[in-house]
């Protein structure tokens, strides 16, 4: 197959935050490598509002459009720079991931103010903005006091510095390209602290209508991890409604095969459901196989409840 021909201008759309300047500076150095004569604008677009990791399509939690579709649905953009963990799994038609890059550390990331190692903190408070991340906590330690946190990386470790909490637990993908990977007290394996669906991966959304810029990107797209994120996000699209529990999945390649962990925790972190399941993955019918899955092992164990609870 010849590729297409690279295109004279690409602007890549991402939100105006800390993170996203760093990813995107980072895809648009990669981009500029693999096409040293395309000329490659940013367009920084405002944050819009919060959304929690649901299979829905790409709304803010008004139902509204985000700016980043806008940019890209009036031409001002050719691609969205985004974390794929903030990808909806059911993406409107009109979108289409072009190509997930090579995954960073997908592990989180305990921070603690003096030192103290996950299990070390007795009742102390710690912080997390994610309901994933609450629920695994008080499972594993019934006696800590789990403080929600809101706003960015750095708003996060204020929290911690100034002695609103004693630990905080964010995504290590979050921490190091800020700066901050000297403040990480220690990396949580995933056993302990099963990730989101996608984390540490990047995605380049485009416009369903571009498949020239699907085919162009191909040679930035990590097929390893673009399978792995695939189970994930298969199985977290069965859970299409679900707002109210926590969802996690992550795939990890042992050789040439992909092992799928997924979990459903109540929104209390109460109750937690485990599932897993591994396969040799070829291709993205098998991946999303995979996912489905283990998916359907949740939903036997009484996921579905969790979910409308």
């Amino acid at each position: 197959m010849i590729s297409p021909s690279a295109p004279r201008r690409l602007t890549l759309a991402a939100r105006a935050t800390a993170l996203a300047g760093a990813q995107v500076d980072r895809v648009h150095a990669r981009l500029a490598g693999l096409f040293p004569h395309t000329h490659i604008d940013i367009l920084r677009v405002a944050s819009g509002s919060p959304r929690r990791q649901t299979a829905h399509g790409a709304r803010d939690r008004r139902g509204r459009s985000t700016p980043m579709e806008e940019a890209l649905a009036e031409g001002r953009a050719d691609l969205a720079v985004r974390s794929l963990k903030d990808v909806p799994a059911n993406l409107p038609e009109t979108f289409v991931i072009a190509a997930v890059g090579a995954r960073d550390d997908p592990r989180d990331a305990w921070v603690s103010a003096r030192g103290a190692r996950v299990g070390e903190i007795g009742e102390g408070v710690v912080g997390t903005s994610s309901l994933r991340r609450r629920a695994q906590l008080c499972e594993r330690f019934p006696a800590i006091v789990v403080e929600p946190l809101v706003g960015d990386i750095g708003a996060r470790i204020a929290a911690l510095d100034t002695g609103r909490c004693q630990a905080i637990v964010v995504a290590a993908a979050g921490m190091k390209p800020l700066g901050y990977a000297d403040r990480i007290t220690e990396l949580l394996d995933p056993a302990a602290s099963l990730p989101a669906v996608g984390q540490g991966a990047l995605a380049l959304v485009c416009r369903a209508d571009r498949p020239d810029l699907v085919e162009l990107l191909a040679p930035f797209g990590d097929i390893a991890t673009t399978l792995a994120t695939a189970a994930e996000r298969a199985c977290l699209r069965a859970f299409a409604g679900g707002q109210r529990a926590a969802l996690a999945a992550h795939a990890e390649w042992v050789g040439d095969t992909l092992w799928l962990r997924a979990l459903v925790a109540s929104a209390d972190g109460r109750e937690i459901l485990r599932a897993e399941d591994e396969g040799v993955v070829d291709d993205a019918g098998s991946a999303e196989a995979l996912g489905r899955s283990v998916a359907d092992h949740l939903l036997a164990r009484g996921a579905s409840r969790l979910f409308a609870s």
